[in-house]
């Protein structure tokens, strides 16, 4: 009964597909909509395509629950005599043939099969009843991979239960693409971990590298894995020195033209020769904030102990947003960099004792650690206000975008002369692409707040949140209450205030 259970049902599957065919064809018994048959068409497949990803988290769950069913049955029917690691091998190789996997891609989703169904509870309802898809389970899999149960649980509530003592804010884990997703589960863990940053970014230190991976059509992929900080300064000064070389008779595109700088830096000369055992470079061209925000860059030179920096008119640009006690060694608090995540206190320290040679103080609301609201009267929006935006949005704004770049562009949302006003609250930072959307379609951004981007309505009407910032408030050293004033609390005022 079971067989011919299972074949009637995916015969009524089939039959379903068949119907939802012929609705998007536009052959069904009866149009979407009798005044307007386009319009109703356009509305219809976007509603087929949402229930669509609906259906395919609930066959993903599927999958992973008879792939796990499958690997203990088959355990079970091999019996103690057969070794476990070979008993693994011929679960992943069976399944790998069923699915059309490769042995590796095989064994990784048994992992997360099994992951999903044995310890993410959560996550499994969640993909059960379409709220996130098959990618996010696998993020979730991922990010939870070496937490104890309680840091499982953690995250998951999190992310996951809206009744969680502190939900994620803004776009809903499911309506964010899941790269996006990654990046905010990376970042909560990172907070939250209990194991030190410190420690695991000094075993990662070890692990820097470069890598060559060939392409097709003569091409290759050439990339390094590097300590944060010298990533996005090095990213973003690419960027800084793309954009100088763009003009009228520039032809390349700003991706071609980071290339091109980036060969030229490491096959003609422009090379420093860097680096200690620690992974510390000796050209930090990188800049910082602190609780406090501010932005600077290396101009070249020599960093006092014999070795030479990049020498370039260009400043590399990076925001460090660093909680004052962490920045004053009480605490071991993680600081944030803009474009990456949370990063070591000692790395952030080291931002800020490198010279950065401007500083723009920023007050955060104690509360939450979210940046206070500020404003102007006047259309013109300052540098210090554009790395107010960077701090709020992190990003552009759009859903699913993960542009942070430096070329993000500050917008009013309600325009300027429409009566609009040059404060944090009516004004957005998407990038160049977003921002050319925004004004030549009809996607619209909603109104936003001193800690909340602006969501987007879309020319059908729907509405989608964009995503916010996890800011969370300081982390008070062992015996101190925030509510005491102390010699410590004012010292820490007095800092802010200068």
């Amino acid at each position: 009964m079971g067989n011919a259970a299972v074949a009637r049902a995916f015969e009524d599957i089939k039959a379903a597909l068949a119907v939802l065919n012929a609705e998007v064809d536009g052959a069904g018994l009866e149009p979407f909509s009798d005044a307007d048959p386009l319009a109703g068409l356009a509305d219809g497949c976007l509603d087929i395509l949402a229930g669509a990803r609906e259906v395919e988290a609930g066959f993903a769950g599927l999958k992973a629950k008879a792939a796990v069913k499958y690997a203990e049955s088959a355990c079970a029917v091999a019996g103690p005599g057969v070794p476990v690691v070979a008993q693994e091998m011929a679960v992943a190789a069976e399944i790998g043939c069923v699915l059309a996997l490769g042995p590796r891609a095989a064994g990784s989703f048994l992992a997360t099969s099994h992951a999903v169904m044995t310890t993410l509870p959560r996550t499994l309802a969640a993909l059960r009843t379409g709220v996130i898809s098959w990618q996010h389970a696998v993020v979730m899999a991922d990010e939870t991979a070496g937490l104890d149960a309680a840091g499982v649980a953690a995250l998951e509530a999190h992310f996951l239960d809206p009744d969680a003592p502190d939900p994620v804010r803004g776009c809903p884990v499911g309506e964010m693409p899941a790269h996006r997703f990654r990046a905010k589960a990376r970042v909560w863990r990172e907070r939250h971990h209990a194991e030190s940053i410190e420690k695991r970014h000094a075993k990662s230190v070890l692990d820097r590298r470069v890598e060559f991976r060939p392409d097709r059509d003569g091409m290759a992929w050439l990339s390094a894995c590097l300590p944060a900080d010298q990533a996005v300064a090095g990213w973003n000064r690419l960027t800084a020195v793309a954009r100088g070389m763009q003009g009228p008779d520039e032809s390349r595109s700003m991706p071609q033209l980071r290339a091109d700088t980036f060969a030229e830096a490491i096959l003609g000369g422009g090379l420093g020769t860097g680096g200690d055992s620690s992974g510390n470079m000796s050209g930090s061209g990188a800049s910082l904030t602190g609780g406090v925000v501010g932005t600077s860059g290396g101009e070249g030179g020599s960093d006092g102990t014999g070795r030479e920096q990049l020498s370039t008119p260009i400043r590399a640009q990076v925001l460090v947003t660093v909680p004052v006690l962490s920045l004053q060694g009480v605490t071991d608090e993680p600081a944030v960099l803009d474009g990456y995540g949370p990063i070591p206190a000692s790395m952030a320290r080291r931002l800020v004792a490198g010279g950065a040679d401007s500083f723009h103080r920023v007050l955060v609301d104690p509360r939450d650690g979210a940046p206070l609201e500020i404003g102007r009267t006047s259309y013109r929006i300052t540098k210090a206000m554009r790395n107010w935006l960077r701090m709020r949005d992190g990003k552009c704004p759009f859903p699913g975008c993960s542009n942070n770049s430096l070329d993000n562009e500050a917008d009013h949302i309600l325009a300027w002369h429409q009566g609009g006003t040059t404060g944090i609250s009516n004004l957005g930072q998407p990038c160049p692409k977003h921002h050319r959307l925004r004004h030549s379609t009809g996607w619209k951004p909603t109104p936003a707040s001193k800690d909340e981007p602006p969501g987007w309505t879309s020319p059908a009407g729907r509405h989608y949140k964009s995503e916010h910032q996890e800011w969370e408030p300081p982390h008070w050293p062992p015996g101190f209450l925030p509510c005491q004033r102390s010699l410590l609390e004012e010292a820490l005022l007095q800092h802010l205030a200068s």
